[in-house]
Formats: C-alpha cells, structure tokens, sequence
C-alpha cells in the first residue's frame, strides 16, 4: 500500500514510513521480490554504492481494488435492457469478428496443428486466460485455460462462451474438432478443449 500510494521507495524510506527498521522492510520486500510483486531498480547517488528503490510491479495490481467486473456486467446489463438481447449477441459477435482477425494474423505461419495451438494458448495467455496445451496420449490436444478475465461478463452472457468456441475452431481449421471438456462457469477449476484432427 505504501508503494501504492508513495511511489519508488529505499527500503530505509519504506521502513520509515512503517515504523520498523530499514532491514526489516528489506526482508518483506525480498519476500514480495520472489513472489514477483515488487522489484529493485539501482540509480546512482553520488560517491558509494547506487540507491535500490523499491516499485510495485504490474503483477501487483491485483491486489488493489478493481470494480472493472462490476462496471462490465452494468454495461452489458443496460446494453440488455435499453437496446435488447439481439444487440448484445451483436456486439458479442463484433468481439468474436474483431479477436480472430487478431488472432489469424498472429498465428499466420503456424501450419501443423500444434503449432496452431501453442500459438492459440500464447495469445490467450497474453490476454490473461494463464493458458497452456498438451499432449494426450491418444494424440488428441488439450488446450487449458486456468483463469477467466471475463468471468463476470460470461457468467452474466453465455453468448462470450459460445463465440469463444466458434472461434476456437475456426482458428484451427477444418478437419478439426474442438470440444469444451471443462468450463469454469459451470463449476469446473478452469476451462479445458479437446482438439483433434479428424
């Protein structure tokens, strides 16, 4: 919080602040280093060894109050209520048109299938699906997502889940199927597809 609220900080500063020692604030934020929420820039201070401040890393915002959920199920509840469900399924389908024209140009190149999928799980990671692929030993695929950004829209709108599947498969190509094995809106601990060539 006080990196949040103050900026760059020494640890000497920060133990300040709190009201402990200089080291004692180095240890905690040692501890948040190797959890990756903060991290230690040098610069220089004249004669002597450089300053280390101390700054919150992007992985750290997380821990602060975000009503971005919240704000998202309002819209799309008013998108419903004032303009109707065939206008939202509109702007869920313009989502779908807009992520594969993205999606098609990043994985342009990748022609085997797992390559298309390793490609597929990198964007979707990016995205902050903290997704990954494997192999079975039936040859089939298993793309995995363990986090869902846009639970709160999904759960309020399925219309998001079913145009993430059609985009799937379209992304891998004929001659594949892509089926939902595991979904997070329906109670499981992440989302999983099975993809196979025909």
């Amino acid at each position: 919080m006080m990196l949040k609220m103050h900026g760059k900080q020494t640890a000497a500063e920060l133990g300040k602040r709190l009201g402990i020692t200089g080291e004692a604030a180095r240890q905690q934020l040692n501890r948040l280093a190797a959890e990756g929420q903060v991290r230690a820039d040098s610069t220089p201070a004249g004669v002597g060894r450089p300053r280390q401040q101390w700054s919150l890393t992007p992985e750290a915002q997380s821990a602060f109050p975000d009503t971005h959920a919240s704000l998202t199920v309002q819209i799309l509840e008013s998108v419903r209520s004032l303009l109707g469900d065939e206008a939202l399924d509109r702007i869920i389908d313009q989502r779908e048109q807009d992520t594969r024209i993205l999606y098609e140009a990043a994985m342009s190149g990748h022609t085997s299938l797992r390559d298309r999928v390793a490609a597929l799980a990198e964007l979707r990671s990016a995205e902050g699906y903290m997704a990954a692929w494997e192999e079975a030993e039936d040859g089939s695929l298993l793309l995995i997502e363990n986090h869902c950004p846009i639970c709160a829209a999904a759960s309020l709108c399925q219309g998001f889940c079913r145009t993430e599947l059609a985009l799937f498969r379209s992304l891998l190509g004929p001659g594949v199927t892509v089926e939902r094995a595991e979904h997070i809106i329906e109670g499981a601990r992440r989302c999983a597809y099975i993809i196979k060539e025909a």
